[in-house]
């Protein structure tokens, strides 16, 4: 009888512990990071770009976040975006997303109409993502690369990519804002690697560490509040 019930104290223990186990799993938040090279962080340490750096700032918050799952790519815009996600075929639903894209619409001269149009797509499928819970969509702001040396040695006019810049996150912000969803603006903050070269990655192009950590900084308070 008693060897019976030692048995059944055990059985009862383990069960306990695999609960417990699942439960973790179950309540750990899931973050989705949606964007271009900005987002995988381009010529930088993967653990050194903003969703893995927000992911681990989260964490010392006593939130416990996953590992991201970035879809992004280096010269993406909202098009190519927009396969991609196809292409992944994502059945699962998120407690984080963060959204940054339209840098390469604005290089390649794309027109302000179909990035607002795509980008709303954009915007309504990360929403969807977090299951129709908006207030856990982050929507980041387009970082102005004309003031990096790949910028400024290039033959395009620094103030001209900085007016179009501004006029691609003016439809991002405008749009985000009408969807009730939070937007964090980091495009000033990229403007100070024009006198800050550390702010910079290797590639004279995208951006150090140092920046990205800048970006995790502005980003974090607001996600802080709606996640604890």
């Amino acid at each position: 009888m008693k060897f019976s019930v030692i048995i059944l104290s055990i059985v009862v223990i383990l069960g306990c512990e695999k609960n417990s186990v699942n439960n973790m799993t179950e309540h750990k938040i899931s973050y989705l990071a949606l964007g271009d090279s900005y987002t995988i962080g381009e010529s930088v340490a993967m653990e050194s770009n903003f969703p893995y750096q927000l992911a681990a700032k989260l964490n010392e918050e006593g939130l416990d976040v996953g590992q991201p799952h970035i879809i992004a790519t280096t010269g993406w815009t909202t098009s190519e975006l927009q396969t991609a996600i196809k292409e992944a075929a994502l059945k699962q639903k998120f407690g984080l997303v963060t959204l940054l894209i339209g840098v390469n619409n604005q290089y390649r001269g794309e027109s302000l109409v179909t990035y607002r149009r795509e980008f709303k797509e954009l915007l309504q499928t990360a929403i969807d993502f977090v299951d129709g819970n908006k207030a856990h969509v982050f929507v980041v702001s387009i970082p102005d690369w004309g003031v990096t040396p790949y910028g400024l040695n290039s033959d395009r006019d620094q103030q001209a990519i900085a007016s179009e810049i501004d006029a691609f996150n003016a439809i991002n912000k405008e749009e985000t804002l009408a969807m009730g969803v939070s937007y964090t603006d980091i495009t000033v903050a990229s403007r100070k690697a024009l006198s800050d070269q550390d702010l910079v990655a290797t590639d004279g192009l995208h951006y150090s560490a140092k920046m990205h950590a800048e970006w995790v900084a502005s980003l974090l308070p607001a996600v802080v509040k709606i996640l604890k």
